[in-house]
């Protein structure tokens, strides 16, 4: 009976074990990449098992370059050239396409991209964009690291996040932190939704990359918050997602720019107040504040205190989706807007003309 009763015993054990054995197998190949990135924060020590991102480290790290920015003194051009700007780059193709900061290169007269394996090239801008302070280099080499990247895994808040860059010239360095909010638009510019992160950026780190625990790229370094000439240091740092960023280098890659369309318009969300004093049925729209009197928007008739409603038949929820809306739309193009004046509603033909940046204009 005790015989019995032991094998009934280590049967159920071993029926149990590849039982969960089978699940495992299974269920790990569905794993998502936020899922996954626990296998790559383990290592192990002489104590256990010990949280480290090396792995991360390693899949990312070689493809973040340095990015020397030579400017030469036009008074004496035989005796100057000295490194004006120092920040950093993240290789995004075979092609040897590199994603940096505009303001990391827009003084250069000479740019040399220097890689973790010792190597130097003497690297063309493609194009850049001041609007969203993102530049695109290329380089000629063979076997060069490309950076792992999925755009459709959105960052979170909370996400532990690594910054990859080259502060102060002192070579790479890894710093560490999570996302602190995203969406955090208008700190430059209304085309951008920055990820914010306590992960220290500093100078040098500018252009660099923003990875995730599985060494997925998620965002460019691009900013560290200042009051007054404080500098950085209040774990206040802010980088470009990816997903915006990669649209932008295509654009760069293709045109040399980026063109965006234009309405001459400035525009506020409808508050309770505002619907109650222009009798709107609700609080959908954005209420037009101002107008240029040279753009589309003047041409089309179109006021202040108008409340635009829909964008080519698509419903306005507010002010950044309008303004995506008209950059995204190509110049020259008619399109029409439903609005809402004087409560009632009519429909505008609209040519949207082209927002040029200050170095275009």
């Amino acid at each position: 009976m005790a015989l019995k009763d032991t094998l009934l015993y280590v049967g159920k054990a071993v029926i149990f074990g590849l039982i969960m054995a089978a699940v495992f197998l299974f269920v790990t190949p569905l794993l998502t990449n936020k899922d996954a990135s626990s296998l790559f924060i383990q290592k192990r020590g002489d104590n256990g098992f010990e949280l480290s991102f090396s792995k991360a480290v390693r899949r990312a790290a070689p493809a973040v370059v340095n990015i020397y920015s030579l400017s030469v003194n036009r008074d004496q051009p035989l005796n100057s050239g000295s490194l004006q700007g120092l920040g950093s780059g993240v290789i995004m193709s075979n092609e040897g396409y590199i994603l940096t900061n505009y303001h990391v290169i827009k003084n250069a007269d000479e740019i040399v991209v220097a890689l973790q394996d010792g190597r130097k090239f003497t690297s063309e801008v493609v194009g850049s964009d001041s609007i969203t302070d993102l530049a695109v280099l290329k380089i000629e080499g063979g076997n060069l690291p490309i950076v792992p990247i999925n755009l459709d895994v959105p960052a979170l808040v909370g996400d532990v996040v690594l910054a990859i860059g080259n502060p102060y010239n002192l070579g790479q360095t890894i710093t560490q932190g999570i996302i602190s909010a995203t969406g955090r638009n208008g700190l430059s510019s209304g085309y951008l939704d920055f990820l914010q992160t306590d992960a220290a950026i500093n100078a040098g780190n500018s252009g660099g990359a923003l990875i995730d625990t599985s060494g997925q790229l998620i965002g460019i370094n691009t900013a560290a918050f200042q009051v007054g000439e404080e500098g950085g240091g209040h774990g206040i740092n802010f980088a470009i997602p990816i997903k915006l960023a990669h649209s932008i280098m295509g654009k760069l890659i293709k045109d040399g720019r980026v063109i965006r369309g234009a309405l001459g318009i400035t525009g506020e969300p409808i508050s309770s107040m505002v619907a109650q004093i222009l009798n709107l049925p609700d609080l959908t729209g954005v209420m037009i504040t101002g107008v240029d009197p040279q753009g589309p928007a003047a041409q089309a008739q179109l006021a202040p205190r108008d409340v635009i409603t829909k964008y080519e038949g698509e419903v306005v929820p507010g002010v950044e989706m309008l303004m995506d809306r008209i950059a995204e739309t190509t110049p020259g193009k008619q399109i029409t807007m439903t609005i809402i004046r004087k409560g009632k509603y009519y429909d505008v033909p609209v040519t949207i003309g082209e927002n040029l940046s200050a170095e275009e204009q």
